[in-house]
């Protein structure tokens, strides 16, 4: 009786805020630093010109706030925007905390599979090495404005970083700030 239905929200007209992270500000945050490092020009690769892409690893991204964050959210919109770029592809074999998808390594293990054709199997010394990893965090500040308002304000900050030198190519902060009643939990 009493209970509100559940009904679809149409992200395109959506107004509703928050003070916690919602879907609206992960795209928003990986909108603005995806196409702003696309605008740097140390983000192109030499050999553009003849469909040379970058090869990107995922490092870690630190959640920093009082909420739990899978920060998947952000770099899986990161990682489809510079994918669908043409200028950067993304290694599952490689990663901060070992690989994403397990199978480049578990395939090359089929060599001493009797059941599987050997000519079949893929060979060791094809797995391109990143040539930059993208690393980050999330933090949270909450500060009170008055008796009666909070602001909240979220820092998404990336670095991309050449692995060949370890120099810092392109780095990115996008601040979202949220103003609300002192009541309400950003958490």
């Amino acid at each position: 009786g009493c209970a509100t239905t559940t009904h679809y929200v149409d992200t395109k007209t959506d107004n509703v805020a928050v003070m916690g992270l919602d879907y609206k500000d992960f795209e928003s945050a990986a909108n603005k630093m995806v196409n702003d490092m696309l605008d740097s020009p140390l983000m192109v690769h030499p050999k553009s010109g003849q469909g040379g892409r970058f090869v990107v690893a995922m490092s870690d991204i630190v959640n920093d706030t009082a909420q739990r964050i899978d920060t998947d959210q952000l770099t899986k919109k990161i990682r489809v925007s510079l994918l669908n770029s043409g200028r950067f592809v993304i290694t599952t074999a490689i990663g901060a905390n070992g690989p994403e998808d397990t199978m480049t390594a578990q395939s090359r293990m089929l060599k001493k599979s009797k059941m599987v054709n050997q000519k079949t199997v893929k060979k060791d010394g094809h797995v391109i090495a990143p040539d930059f990893s993208l690393s980050g965090k999330i933090i949270q500040r909450n500060n009170r404005v008055n008796s009666s308002t909070q602001q909240v304000d979220y820092y998404f900050q990336l670095t991309m970083t050449n692995l060949d030198d370890g120099l810092a190519y392109w780095e990115g902060e996008q601040a979202i700030i949220k103003r609300g009643d002192n009541r309400t939990v950003s958490w």
